[in-house]
């Protein structure tokens, strides 16, 4: 019986330094083989996931051994918090290894939404000349507002200041006096308030009852005309529907999604062909250096336990 069951991608040089000392399962496809994986689970300690392995009550149920569980980076949304708690298993996630690559994707996003440069290459190379359609905007001058201020956030701030821009943020978990705002130079604020003080949107709260759909048609409405969103947090935050909507009436005046209410997104999708908006496939921990930090961690985190269990 393995040690360790890998359920999802992970740094190579992490898995094999784990390998070299337990007995390691790393199978992509082991969530599809129900027979092997109740059997693999029956005795193993520690299990590896992402975020699409569900690590809820049917597969507690199948791993009454299981002592620990690496996750893959920050979300926590798959995985059965108190379920684990009661059954005294420890959950790890990859807190920070993953920070720079998901602002850094940010920043990207804010050039291409402001801009509107980036997404005619087929049209130029065709004859097509849209020079007078894209006039767009500098970012300098602008004001960042950011819903949640962790680590990821504080990330975007410094470089979005490093830019000029301006950057307020909405989290009822830091303080009004926390030292952290005049150390960053950010101002914090109630929600509405950044939602009507922003010219761009960025989301880095993790989903809960209280934020989903927290950006839906009121909180749109509320927003300045011609803002541009941006969510890498969590599908689900942004009522799609609405932010649709908004981006064909002009309210928005466009919006970037790294994340969806459901993925993979499916073909026929609302989404299809709507103005301004930029998808990615929930790729913002997705980077080489981010793979390793977030695979040493977690390496790291399950280690740690077995070795004091």
């Amino acid at each position: 019986m393995p040690d360790i069951i890998i359920f999802e991608p992970m740094d190579q040089l992490s898995v094999d330094s784990l390998a070299a000392d337990y007995d390691v399962l790393y199978d992509l496809e082991l969530i599809n083989k129900p027979d092997q994986l109740a059997s693999a689970l029956a005795e193993t300690p520690a299990i590896i996931v992402r975020n699409q392995t569900q690590v809820r009550q049917a597969l507690l149920d199948a791993a009454p051994k299981l002592k620990v569980v690496g996750r893959l980076g920050v979300g926590l949304d798959n995985i059965d918090m108190d379920a684990c708690a009661m059954r005294g298993i420890q959950v790890f996630p990859a807190t920070g290894a993953n920070t720079i690559s998901v602002a850094e994707l940010v920043m990207g996003a804010l050039f291409v939404l402001f801009r509107n440069a980036y997404l005619v290459s087929n049209q130029v190379v065709e004859g097509k000349w849209p020079r007078l359609e894209l006039h767009g905007r500098e970012i300098q001058g602008q004001t960042l507002g950011l819903i949640g201020f962790g680590a990821i956030s504080r990330a975007v701030t410094t470089r979005s200041k490093a830019m000029g821009m301006t950057v307020c943020a909405f989290d009822p978990f830091v303080a009004d006096d926390d030292p952290v705002w005049k150390d960053m130079g950010v101002a914090p604020m109630a929600f509405n308030e950044l939602l009507s003080a922003s010219d761009a949107i960025s989301l880095h709260v993790p989903m809960t009852e209280h934020t989903r759909h927290l950006i839906g048609r009121e909180a749109i409405s509320t927003m300045k005309d011609k803002a541009v969103l941006l969510n890498t947090s969590r599908g689900g935050i942004v009522d799609e529907v609405a932010m649709v909507e908004a981006l064909n009436s002009g309210k928005l005046s466009g919006a970037f999604l790294d994340v969806f209410e459901s993925e993979p997104v499916k073909k026929g999708t609302h989404l299809a062909n709507v103005p301004n908006l930029v998808v990615a496939p929930h790729i913002g921990a997705l980077t080489e250096e981010a793979d390793a930090r977030v695979g040493q961690l977690t390496a790291d985190n399950v280690r740690s336990v077995l070795e004091n269990t």
